[in-house]
């Protein structure tokens, strides 16, 4: 009976815990949340936290989070804050009712951790952004020292039943007068007082949240109201049609044009910035910038607008992975920005040989000032496939550099073009042992067959993708097991900067095989079939798929 007694006591306690600690944590994160909706929308504590964490955290688990979670690792990141700020709830419910002082002190630090976090980010204001993590911290402590209080008399109030045994009410005559003084009757009314106050402050935390959900959504309407206003001039420059023949007719290969939903997105924004164009600056400085100067997107609007197709890269695209997406850019042309604002390249004499490209959420972008300045097509992309861009691709403007890794070359959300050289600024990416230059590798991909499929014996369509941006694709080859390389046949090249399309008509015999793909780029160099991993400047390798072939053996 003891050991019956102690865990019901352990079990309450955990319950009281819970019942304390998770209403205290859900009313601090959300008054926060509303404070940062009247403050800053990502000033909010699980945004901060969760970007600081981002910071933080080694280029390996990076790179092993996006290959495992893919561009879900920014909510599979925030899932688990919360699941961590839950549990230390629920632990620091438990000893509140005891230690109610010292609870209250515990959720104050918690608030103190997200104001720390906040000044910490790139794109922090200052005390301004510690603000909602403090005013949560201090009106979850509150709210945990005032449910501790009822529920420490609740335990209290349930100890002498619980330690005079399960004895029977009184007869018939006297019930209500016990139920409602009597010990079982004193326990179940500061129950009952306790539960109110839990749901009470839960209810108060939902309205707190909800509007300022609300406010943040509506702070949201003049971006979001500023892009569909949008209306994209026509090019100066349109891009070059397509050649015929620039698409395989194979299904399951990749569409030539990636349609911006499903282009790639891999950035380190919890929080989507969301920008209104009326808004939106850009500045140009820095050193060898003679004149700088300051543009509006009316500014970048109102001059001749080039428009390419361009294939990008994320350097964290594994052998044969989806981070790869060509799609139709307008923008302006970024080396003439540069030569207006006096900048020249160091090949003629210039100081700088980094631009730092600033995002509105602090990050940075270092890319070679002679590749940005040597003809090729660097731009300040404002439209995606004839549309403005998506506040996912960086909407109202981002750059756009082919043949470079976009780590070094595509920030997203740009505010501010910085000159400066490699010597005396290293790049978020660059602090994190990435490389500070990152071209392009040449690679290739299976799309179909799918690894692992079961086609039927006889005629099987190989095919897929092969990139090498500034360099183009002159040649693909696929291997069947051990066998010799087979070429295959090429789709007809769209530009350097885009990638090229290929099939092979393989004769396929029944069994198990693996399929082995590998290009040679247009300066002759052959696909390596040297394994490295992401870190530090892009995968290298073959990529191979297995397939069983079933079916009898064709004639």
């Amino acid at each position: 009976m003891r050991d019956v007694s102690t865990l019901r006591r352990i079990l309450d306690r955990a319950a009281y815990g819970a019942a304390c600690g998770l209403p205290a944590a859900f009313t601090a994160l959300a008054v926060a949340e509303l404070a940062a909706a009247l403050v800053r929308p990502e000033a909010g504590p699980v945004t901060v936290v969760g970007g600081a964490a981002i910071d933080r955290t080694p280029a390996p688990v990076k790179d092993w989070a996006i290959r495992s979670f893919g561009e879900a690792d920014k909510l599979v990141l925030q899932i688990g804050i919360l699941a961590v700020l839950a549990g230390c709830a629920v632990l620091v419910g438990v000893l509140a009712p005891r230690r109610r002082l010292l609870g209250a002190a515990v959720v104050l630090a918690f608030g103190a951790v997200g104001a720390a976090a906040a000044l910490s980010r790139p794109d922090s204001r200052g005390a301004v952004d510690a603000l909602p993590s403090l005013v949560g911290g201090a009106a979850g402590a509150v709210a945990l020292y005032l449910l501790a209080g009822l529920a420490g008399r609740a335990a209290h109030a349930a100890r002498p039943a619980a330690a005079s045994g399960a004895r029977a009410e009184p007869a018939a005559a006297d019930g209500a007068r016990t139920a409602s003084t009597g010990p079982g009757g004193g326990t179940r009314r500061a129950r009952r007082t306790f539960l109110a106050a839990a749901l009470a402050t839960t209810a108060a935390a939902t309205g707190a949240g909800a509007l300022g959900r609300a406010l943040t959504t509506r702070r949201a309407r003049g971006a979001v109201a500023s892009r569909e206003a949008l209306r994209l001039p026509a090019p100066a420059s349109p891009a070059p049609p397509l050649p015929a023949g620039s698409a395989v007719r194979v299904p399951g290969v990749a569409p030539f044009t990636t349609p911006d939903r499903d282009f790639y997105r891999v950035d380190t924004a919890l929080v989507v910035p969301r920008i209104d164009a009326g808004t939106w600056r850009l500045r140009v400085h820095g050193e060898g910038v003679a004149r700088p100067r300051t543009y509006s997107l009316a500014d970048l609007l109102a001059r001749p607008l080039v428009e390419r197709d361009i294939t990008l890269t994320c350097v964290s695209n594994e052998v044969g992975g989806p981070y790869v997406g060509t799609a139709r850019w307008l923008g302006v042309p970024l080396a003439e920005l540069l030569r207006e604002a006096g900048v020249r390249p160091p090949s003629r004499g210039g100081p700088a040989d980094q631009l730092v490209a600033r995002s509105v959420d602090g990050m940075t972008i270092g890319t070679p000032v002679e590749d940005v300045m040597d003809g090729r097509d660097a731009l300040l992309a404002v439209g995606i496939n004839g549309e403005p861009l998506s506040f996912e691709r960086g909407f109202p403007v981002r750059m756009v550099v082919p043949g470079l890794y976009g780590y070094v070359s595509a920030c997203k959300w740009i505010e501010e073009i910085e000159l400066t050289t490699f010597a005396d600024f290293d790049a978020y990416w660059v602090r994190r042992r990435w490389a500070r230059r990152a071209p392009v590798k040449t690679q290739s991909r299976i799309d179909t067959p799918r690894p692992f499929s079961r086609p039927a014996a006889g005629v099987v369509m190989v095919a897929g993708v092969a990139w090498a941006q500034r360099r183009g694709i002159a040649r693909v080859e696929v291997r069947v097991d051990d066998g010799p390389w087979q070429d295959a046949r090429l789709a007809a090249q769209g530009s350097v900067d885009t990638w090229r399309q290929w099939s092979y008509a393989w004769p396929a015999t029944p069994g198990g095989h693996t399929l082995t793909v590998r290009a040679t780029d247009g300066t002759g160099a052959v696909q390596t079939e040297r394994r490295t991993r992401t870190v530090p400047d892009g995968a290298s390798g073959r990529h191979s798929v297995f397939v069983t072939v079933t079916g009898p053996q064709p004639p």
